[in-house]
């Protein structure tokens, strides 16, 4: 019975954990931003060496009630060509979406298949992690604010950054 009994706790403590976190977590509708200007785009240097240049547009950062940073993020090669993509960020989950794509004409492409990924720790030039890391979820947490994030971005890293 005794063994029964401390066989039955971890399913207990578990079921009791997931009815004190609260209702499920559901993500807000993303809405596209205006395309980005030159002048809005602040730089930002990622974890490894690259030759490419890497933005964010400032006045795109939004901390929405969901808990997701969402961003465009604007990456610019030697040559002058540029990437662009409108991105969320999952703090409590440490995992990245990508809405869109940048056009030409400054409109947007949806992703074809927009899902939750791991924030890759791979990349070259470890661009998405640096975002996670130094600028939108010191601390596996959010930060506040757009405002926040664009002070961030101009000291080069969050107060609270955990270090590389």
């Amino acid at each position: 019975m005794a063994l029964l009994a401390f066989l039955l706790l971890p399913g207990l403590a578990t079921a009791q954990r997931d009815e004190a976190e609260g209702p499920a977590w559901a993500e807000q509708q993303a809405e596209f931003p205006a395309a980005p200007k030159p002048e809005n785009l602040g730089p930002f240097v990622p974890a490894a060496p690259t030759d490419n240049r890497f933005f964010v547009d400032r006045t795109s950062i939004r901390v929405d009630g969901d808990g997701v940073v969402r961003y465009v993020l604007v990456v610019q090669s030697p040559a002058g060509a540029a990437n662009v993509s409108y991105e969320g960020m999952r703090c409590s989950t440490a995992e990245l979406k990508v809405y869109a794509f940048g056009r030409k004409d400054g409109g947007w492409s949806p992703a074809r298949n927009p899902k939750w990924i791991p924030i890759p720790r791979n990349e070259p030039a470890r661009q998405h992690a640096t975002l996670y890391l130094d600028f939108f979820c010191p601390d596996r947490a959010p930060v506040r604010s757009a405002d926040e994030a664009v002070a961030a971005l101009r000291q080069g890293g969050h107060p609270r950054a955990d270090s590389r």
